[in-house]
């Protein structure tokens, strides 16, 4: 499942996973199989705190995804996703081009940022924990991702979905991403803690005849 090349940057190793306390729901079993990300369906988003008193919320437009979802067996399970950075959306055309810039992703020499998971394990009743590594620019760094299993259904049109909400909190000085304008009252223009928040909807790949 590496569809994508990691960085070659050092990394720190990876937050030890315990042997979990739960066992999963038996009726996972039968969603155990690929799928890929319903990108109408989806966000892959952020937010970060602005001039210390407001919140920046944007989004990654384009992106592709490879997952495997195991129900009996959820440490089998894993993920890789491959983001556009120049797809950033903000709401604010200044703004997306200063994040596309130089100053932050650089997407002229860096168009992609990528996720690809190391480990899985089951955190709780419908709650995964899932440890990989996060590459922004030329830099690769471990993160652990919070899953909540939203549901499963076949939709109108045949075709069965998964839904899961996720979330981490990175900073982003660690990607190199160290661009920060000063305010006259001492704090920083831009947060260096950004919340990553996935909004997944999944829909199970055909099997291969």
């Amino acid at each position: 499942m590496n569809l994508f090349t990691r960085g070659a940057s050092a990394r720190r190793p990876h937050p030890a996973v315990d042997t979990p306390a739960f066992s999963p729901d038996p009726a996972l079993a039968a969603l155990s199989g690929e799928w890929m990300i319903d990108p109408a369906h989806s966000r892959i988003g952020f937010s970060v705190r602005h001039a210390l008193v407001t919140t920046v919320r944007g989004a990654f437009t384009e992106y592709r995804s490879r997952l495997w979802f195991d129900g009996r067996d959820p440490s089998r399970s894993r993920a890789e996703i491959a983001l556009a950075t120049a797809s950033v959306d903000t709401g604010v055309e200044q703004r997306d081009a200063h994040l596309t810039g130089r100053d932050f992703l650089d997407a002229a020499n860096y168009p992609q940022m990528r996720f690809t998971s190391t480990a899985v394990e089951l955190a709780g009743p419908d709650v995964y924990r899932m440890a990989g590594d996060l590459t922004i620019k030329n830099a690769t760094r471990p993160v652990v991702l919070e899953l909540t299993y939203i549901g499963h259904v076949v939709d109108p049109f045949g075709y069965e979905r998964a839904g899961f909400d996720g979330t981490t909190t990175i900073d982003r000085s660690e990607w190199g991403l160290t661009y920060n304008a000063r305010l006259a009252e001492g704090g920083a223009m831009v947060s260096e803690k950004v919340r990553l928040q996935f909004d997944i909807a999944a829909i199970r790949t055909p099997a291969a005849d």
